[in-house]
């Protein structure tokens, strides 16, 4: 059985946080291209980047799910968060790549980096009463 923390807020938000990570990190799979057009050209090897982040951030969705693995999968998407920061850098440098996505929806991606970062904090730090 899933053992979720005692606040229903915190439980929703534990739930749709791996949902997120999960569906995020297999659409690396579902479209590569995607991905390997907001690689920053100064990184190596763009395809196995865009194909390991998207199986660190399933890993991190399902881990998160685990109660033993929780706190340590949380801080390790937060990890993640800031090795992809380049990436969505890169968007935002580069709108003419993406035609299809406002260039103020590439600049409100790199505060929302943050957003994700407090809330996988939030959703995977310890019940009050096991600290």
């Amino acid at each position: 059985m899933l053992k979720l923390p005692r606040s229903r807020v915190r439980s929703v938000g534990l739930l749709l946080l791996a949902l997120f990570w999960i569906v995020a990190g297999l659409n690396h799979f579902r479209d590569p291209a995607f991905y390997l057009r907001i690689m920053p050209p100064w990184l190596p090897a763009h395809e196995a980047l865009v194909a390991w982040s998207g199986v660190a951030e399933v890993a991190g969705g399902i881990a998160v799910l685990i109660p033993r693995l929780r706190v340590l999968a949380g801080w390790g998407l937060i990890v993640l968060l800031v090795a992809i920061y380049p990436a969505n850098v890169e968007m935002a440098l580069h709108p003419e790549r993406f035609p299809d996505i406002p260039t103020w929806a590439l600049y409100a991606r790199l505060p929302f980096q943050f957003v994700f970062a407090i809330w996988a904090w939030w959703a995977t730090r310890p019940d009050e009463a096991t600290r």
